[in-house]
């Protein structure tokens, strides 16, 4: 019972972890690359649909993304879905792609990724230490239904504790990375 519990918050911090790394993936650094596109969506035959499924993307220059959609149709809900992105761009049209000029960051802007970065860093650490307490809640249940001793949930929740460090770690690590990649000129 303390295993599948412990299994289950690692599993989960594991998909925080994961959903962090996809948030700074979308924060932009010096160069330009497709997955700064994933949050974008676009409304295509009366639903909205990820950009992704959309179109393909080429990087043919360190500030420049090209945006093919398949169907060339959808064209214009795409560059109005780009440009009320919060990514800042200004797609020009030339009737096959979208191309996406990514101006040079500023110190100031640099900074501003960073103050993202670190908000969206613990974003990921809270909704850890919520599985943690939830776990946590779980542990103590079973304690109180007489299910497990003491000892058994004092053991688990250390190991919880550890479970948790190695998790809230690799988000730190994962900032520092982006600090590192945006303060990079």
């Amino acid at each position: 019972m303390i295993d599948s519990i412990l299994k289950e918050a690692d599993s989960k911090m594991d998909k925080s972890v994961e959903a962090t790394r996809e948030e700074f993936a979308a924060i932009r650094a010096g160069r330009a690359h497709p997955s700064m596109f994933n949050k974008i969506t676009v409304e295509y035959y009366g639903s909205m649909t990820p950009l992704q499924q959309l179109a393909s993307f080429t990087a043919p220059e360190p500030r420049i993304i090209l945006v093919q959609p398949f169907d060339q149709g959808s064209m214009g809900a795409v560059e109005r879905a780009i440009r009320d992105s919060d990514l800042g761009v200004n797609p020009s049209n030339d009737g096959r792609v979208l191309r996406c000029v990514f101006p040079e960051l500023t110190e100031e802007r640099r900074k501003e990724y960073i103050k993202v970065a670190r908000t969206k860093a613990e974003d990921g650490r809270i909704a850890i230490r919520n599985l943690r307490r939830t776990a946590k809640q779980n542990l103590e249940k079973l304690e109180k239904d007489g299910e497990v001793g003491k000892d058994d949930v004092t053991g688990a929740e250390k190991r919880l504790d550890g479970t948790t460090k190695k998790h809230t770690d690799a988000i730190d690590e994962m900032l520092k990375h982006k600090e590192a990649e945006l303060l990079e000129v």
